[in-house]
């Protein structure tokens, strides 16, 4: 079994960290921040990441022009893709970010073809860019997570697709009640090259989930669990989970066959690090 790809940490808390307000859109800082972003993946690579992301996770349209009308959405993708790129300068290969719409299709609050010219326009941007892949993460509604794969892949790239699961008594379910069978069979046949998920977990509850994908596909499966279980103490979210108590889950995640690990909310640089260790030693 080749040895899983480390990917990177979280990015929001990051970004919070460097002094991000509460409420702001991450992404815009690509454009008024961008030294502050570059630190980010830059902390990753240097921490072990083989794949950094992009501070892209909110860049499309939908999402942008409901705050910001004037904001040129094509700049804000394609300037988070260069600011990975200059961090990683040639040592660790640039998967770009694109996160859901946070519109619920079956409600009526978008429609379809809304949804295909955002997620086209991000995707274009993204691989003009010259990001290497796409990443579309943290998708719980399956539709969604199809109309982003196809503008995806329309571009040619390597593109991953993960869902969130964090509902259901074991939580191994979307919130839309998707499973990870259901989420492998339609993301494989709509096209995905790797399949994952993402957040909404911490990493021991992400080892079955890791092994139900495995067992329902021959994709490489991508997984990035939480630092735990968010606590809220003093209006803030707090993760619990150590680094150390992180990557000691890591040989089960191996085993239950994940191709590519990393970290989601509240992992930072010291949680990769730790995995890095761990993989070396495997």
């Amino acid at each position: 079994m080749p040895k899983p790809i480390l990917t990177d940490g979280a990015w929001g808390t990051q970004l919070q960290a460097r002094g991000l307000p509460p409420g702001e859109l991450p992404d815009l800082w690509n454009l008024t921040r961008p030294e502050l972003v570059e630190e980010v993946p830059r902390a990753y690579v240097e921490a072990g990441s083989e794949i950094v992301l992009t501070n892209t996770f909110r860049a499309n349209r939908i999402v942008v022009h409901a705050k910001h009308p004037e904001i040129d959405v094509r700049a804000v993708n394609r300037a988070g893709v260069e600011i990975s790129k200059r961090a990683a300068a040639g040592r660790a290969k640039v998967f770009a970010s694109i996160g859901p719409s946070g519109k619920l299709l079956m409600m009526g609050e978008v429609t379809e073809e809304e949804l295909e010219a955002a997620f086209r326009e991000q995707a274009e941007a993204l691989a003009e860019a010259g990001a290497d892949a796409l990443v579309i993460e943290t998708m719980s509604d399956l539709a969604e997570a199809k109309i982003a794969l196809a503008a995806a892949k329309a571009t040619g790239l390597f593109t991953v697709a993960c869902m969130v699961y964090d509902s259901g008594k074991n939580k191994d379910r979307t919130m839309m009640g998707v499973t990870p069978e259901q989420a492998a069979a339609e993301l494989a046949e709509a096209g995905a090259d790797a399949i994952g998920a993402n957040c909404g977990n911490g990493i021991a509850g992400y080892v079955p989930v890791c092994e139900r994908l495995r067992a329902a596909t021959d994709l490489p499966v991508w997984i990035k669990a939480n630092a735990g279980l968010p606590e809220i103490r003093g209006g803030e979210a707090v993760y619990s989970t150590t680094p150390e108590e992180f990557a000691s889950h890591v040989p089960r995640l191996v085993e239950a066959g994940a191709s590519y690990i990393g970290g989601c909310c509240g992992t930072s640089p010291d949680y990769i690090r730790a995995v890095r260790e761990v993989l070396d030693r495997l």
